[in-house]
């Protein structure tokens, strides 16, 4: 089921003020996608999913799913959650303590009294889908987080939900078992096929288990697009610098040639990738990312910016060295090979490609 998402605002009073927690959204999100709300901590991605799901009233705005309008301010409708046909999986999986992996599982069909037998045969179904077969009997209080988060995803599928929705799920999850995890949660979504929303702060856990990412801030959506276009081709100097490492760069766009554009940069003259809707002599700032920046550039690379400085720092952190290297006034962060042979305090040639110097605008 799509998503359809109009002009949606949502006020809340706090100290004097008025917060605007969603400041008029606009956002489609696309049938059988898993789609994330990324963005820093009240930003409004998780009023955003409360809205959607019904939880939160928003004061102005259309949400439609499926073609159907489940709230309208200007027609005055409003579907109650219950009505929605959809699944959540909430950041604390609200595990009821008292009841077994079954119990958990087949609450939300019991509160619709459906029959006893079909009760049964839709929990067995949903236990083998998430890999938690056997385990039917076993008390929730000596469940891992791992199989808990399973649990939580059982429970808000074995209702057949139209949409599911997440609500930072694995934030509670140790570093390891939030990667073997995310790693299972987009298989499970990808064999469902159905329409998932999904939100987090973290940036990994955005471009690894994605279709489509929406970046927000202060109530807005920045830029929606696929992992590799935010991460790689973004045109926003906020969203390219939440969600990765970045080296930002100040200048002046000197000139365009072509697909090239000419920058006058903190750390002199760059070629970069040009972009449209860029005047000559206006402000912008480069970004590089520090796994694009070669140190020294390979020789075949003719067209590289190159520039000199000193090995300020290197950090050793298992698959590579994170390095900061002062070219002028300013440090460039970069990526090394873990078995490089630079020392702090060296002098470098180092280099990148100007499609990998990106100009972005606030």
């Amino acid at each position: 089921m799509e998503i359809r998402i109009q002009g949606l605002r949502r006020m809340f009073p706090a100290h004097g003020k008025v917060i605007r927690a969603l400041d008029g959204v606009d956002l489609d999100i696309p049938a059988r996608s898993i789609f994330t709300l990324l963005g820093p901590s009240g930003c409004g991605k998780t009023t955003l999913l409360r809205c959607i799901v019904g939880l939160e009233v928003p004061d102005a705005g259309e949400i439609a799913i499926g073609g159907e309008t489940v709230f309208s301010s200007a027609r005055g409708i409003f579907v109650p959650p219950e009505k929605r046909g959809l699944g959540m999986v909430f950041q604390t999986y609200a595990i009821w303590p008292h009841m077994n992996v079954f119990q958990n599982v087949a609450y939300p069909l019991e509160t619709r009294k459906l029959p006893r037998m079909e009760i049964r045969e839709r929990v067995r179904r949903v236990l083998e889908f998430v890999q938690l077969a056997g385990l039917e009997s076993r008390p929730a209080t000596r469940l891992s987080g791992g199989q808990q988060q399973r649990v939580a995803l059982a429970r808000a599928l074995v209702a057949e939900p139209r949409v599911i929705l997440f609500d930072e799920p694995l934030s509670n999850l140790d570093a390891k078992l939030r990667e073997e995890t995310r790693k299972e949660l987009r298989a499970f979504l990808s064999r469902l096929h159905i329409t998932a929303v999904y939100v987090t702060h973290d940036r990994t856990e955005a471009l690894s288990l994605s279709d489509r990412i929406a970046v927000m801030n202060d109530g807005r959506i920045l830029e929606v697009g696929s992992p590799r276009q935010i991460y790689f081709r973004s045109g926003r100097r906020f969203v390219a610098d939440f969600v990765g490492r970045a080296n930002l760069l100040e200048g002046r766009l000197r000139a365009l040639a072509g697909d090239l554009a000419v920058v006058d940069s903190e750390v002199g003259v760059l070629r970069c990738a040009a972009r449209e809707g860029l005047a000559t002599g206006s402000p912008v700032t480069v970004c590089i990312r520090p796994e694009n920046i070669r140190v020294p550039p390979p020789p075949e690379e003719a067209d590289a910016n190159r520039l000199r400085g000193t090995v300020e720092s290197l950090l050793f952190v298992g698959e590579s060295c994170e390095g900061e290297i002062r070219v002028g006034g300013r440090r460039l962060l970069v990526e090394l090979p873990a078995e490089g042979e630079l020392a702090e305090g060296g002098e470098v040639e180092l280099g990148f490609a100007p499609r990998h110097a990106l100009l972005l605008t606030p």
